[in-house]
């Protein structure tokens, strides 16, 4: 795998864009991935509490072989709302699965629960998002801000501010190109300890996280599971994507190999706290030339990729404005942003 490709970013794979909306009063928001086709997907779920929309229908058995946009949203169970306004955005749009003569936008989904974060969360028997998946499906484009917007924008690690991160790059020995985004809330660490490396420092690329590497020693203390659960955080959801060619079936296969990654980035996790998923999805304009072993290329890069967006997630969050990080350990409000603590690094 060569260094990042274009912006470093989930679109730097053509037909692919990325837009968000944000509720800061909520602290919550949704990120939407369109796709200017129809785009063969699939996906592996590991944690042990996902909350999801439409994701059977990405077995490689199920009769839809494509989808139109894939959603991100925070709310838990409430967010699934955010994928009927995309729903609607396409649909007034004409796009979706022809059926006589109507035409069915597909829109899988996926939460992420961030209700303890402090936001007003009082929005009783009209949640905002639907009508902020709506406002995220318009924002789309090939450009979009990362850390703390969207789906990220009140999340957090075991013990700082989570957030958006997104990275792509060349697939080495191949015409391929691979990208990722990650929504990281998750109840583990992105950083080794209390200190500033990374858990994805050997996959870094430049200083795009800090470039600090690991550090000179590794503490055993560094690999312990918590001590305490953190209700508020949990769930790491990620799209991964290529340009390849790929069937469904092989669509399952690098969402599987990309699941690496999240496992390298974040310490612990896929616990029964998260619901840790990963999307994959192949545009395919460039064709397999071994379908084993392109493959396993593309599965290689995808894991490294989304270590890295994961890592680069973390890096750029900040506090939401007016919010006062939460002290270390806190079950409920929001953690400081690395950048608040490490920034002089």
């Amino acid at each position: 795998m060569s260094d990042s490709c274009g912006r470093g970013l989930l679109t730097d794979i053509p037909g692919i864009r990325v837009g968000h909306a944000t509720d800061l009063a909520v602290r919550s928001g949704v990120t939407a991935i369109l796709f200017d086709r129809p785009t063969i997907a699939s996906v592996d779920v590991r944690g042990g509490g996902p909350g999801t929309r439409e994701t059977d229908l990405l077995d490689p058995e199920r009769t839809v072989a494509a989808i139109d946009a894939l959603v991100l949203s925070g709310g838990s169970a409430f967010g699934l709302d955010a994928a009927a306004g995309v729903t609607g955005w396409l649909a007034e749009r004409g796009r979706g699965f022809p059926v006589g003569g109507m035409r069915v936008p597909i829109v899988p989904a996926a939460i992420l629960f961030d209700l303890l974060n402090g936001g007003d969360k009082g929005w009783g028997a009209d949640p905002p998002y639907r009508d902020l998946g709506r406002r995220a499906a318009g924002a789309a484009g090939d450009t979009f801000a990362l850390g703390s917007v969207g789906a990220g924008t009140g999340a957090r690690t075991g013990n700082l501010k989570g957030g958006i991160g997104s990275a792509s790059a060349l697939v080495e020995g191949t015409p391929f190109r691979v990208g990722a985004l990650a929504a990281v809330n998750a109840f583990g660490r992105a950083v080794i300890g209390d200190g500033p490396h990374f858990w994805a420092a050997p996959f870094e690329v430049g200083d795009e996280f800090g470039g600090l590497g690991l550090p000179a020693r590794v503490p055993q203390a560094a690999h312990a599971f918590p001590a305490r659960t953190l209700a508020g955080g949990a769930t790491t959801l990620a799209v991964v994507a290529t340009d390849a060619a790929l069937t469904k079936a092989q669509c399952r296969r690098l969402a599987v190999a990309a699941q690496d990654g999240l496992a390298r980035a974040l310490v612990p996790a896929h616990t029964p706290l998260d619901g840790d998923l990963v999307f994959a999805a192949a545009t395919g304009a460039a064709p397999l030339t071994d379908p084993v072993t392109d493959v396993a290329r593309l599965g290689h890069a995808a894991a490294r990729v989304l270590a890295r967006a994961i890592a680069i997630g973390v890096h750029a969050a900040r506090s939401l404005p007016g919010v006062t990080p939460a002290p270390p350990g806190a079950m409920e409000g929001l953690p400081p942003a690395w950048a608040e603590v490490f920034g002089g690094r």
